[in-house]
């Protein structure tokens, strides 16, 4: 499985991986506030747990969408170690992600 997704990447030129990769912090980001400032207060304050749920997939799909193009994205921008794990911790931690594609893109 590993090989067929790195073949497909590697498919792809470098110009349309990187916005892709651009794409994927932002909707990441967008898709974690989403879940944290409306989903998450909603559930909350009147009771409608169901809404969470597409929501909560959205958000879960993004986040893997951006952790499975880090490992071909880091050599485009031939980031250090440093910035990789960086790229890394940050998709776990709420709108981080804005960041990522702000100071390392």
């Amino acid at each position: 499985m590993l090989k067929k997704i790195q073949a497909y990447f590697e498919k792809v030129p470098p110009e349309k991986r990187k916005k892709r990769f651009k794409n994927a912090c932002i909707v990441e980001g967008i898709t974690c506030i989403l879940l944290f400032l409306v989903a998450m207060p909603v559930k909350y304050q009147f009771g409608i747990w169901w809404q969470m749920i597409p929501v909560g997939i959205l958000h879960g799909a993004a986040f893997m969408w951006y952790l499975v193009q880090l490992p071909f994205v880091k050599k485009l921008y031939q980031w250090d170690d440093e910035d990789y794990v960086f790229a890394i911790l940050s998709a776990f931690f709420p709108f981080a992600t804005f960041w990522v594609e702000k100071k390392l893109i």
